[in-house]
């Protein structure tokens, strides 16, 4: 019997389609990624102003404490049952996003006329964040700087989307 050494066979990424355990875990490390990227954007953003961890204070004041002491913003000192029950509300979101996301391209894979409708989502999801908030956070708009919400959305969108992109090479959109 002869072996044929030339012949390679496909991975197994190729030809099996993604397990639901699988999905989750990329979802989960996905959310992981875009939590950390915007967490990491405005601790940063606030280390230049000066006032580390002011971003998460405010939005968990906005949260847990219903707005009281965003009237004056730049009197808010922080702190740190604000900063640790916002962020766990914050990587709990993303991580749901990031299940969502991989869930969605895991469809988009089988079927890549869904792809665009995908890219669409994320649109609509984006807008109606901004909008969501200037209807009901209107305080913590003008305590934060929206254009600087808008780009750590962006940029924990791309990293999502580079981490999910590394588990779908071959993913084609289709509109």
């Amino acid at each position: 019997m002869t072996v044929e050494s030339h012949v390679t066979s496909p991975t197994a990424a190729e030809t099996l389609p993604a397990t639901s355990s699988q999905v989750y875990a990329e979802g989960i490390r996905a959310g992981v990624v875009g939590a950390a990227t915007i967490a990491l954007w405005f601790l940063v953003l606030d280390a230049i102003a000066g006032r580390p961890f002011y971003t998460p204070t405010v939005l968990g004041t906005a949260l847990f404490e219903r707005g009281v002491g965003l009237d004056a913003p730049e009197t808010l000192r922080p702190s740190l049952e604000a900063v640790v029950g916002f962020t766990w509300v914050h990587v709990l979101a993303f991580l749901v996003i990031g299940v969502l996301a991989a869930r969605l391209l895991a469809v988009a894979e089988r079927d890549p006329d869904l792809g665009f409708g995908i890219v669409l989502l994320f649109v609509v999801f984006q807008a109606g964040f901004i909008i969501a908030c200037m209807m009901v956070a209107e305080p913590v708009l003008h305590a934060l700087a929206w254009p600087a919400v808008i780009v750590g959305n962006l940029l924990a969108a791309g990293a999502m989307a580079i981490t999910l992109r590394r588990h779908h090479p071959r993913l084609a959109i289709r509109p």
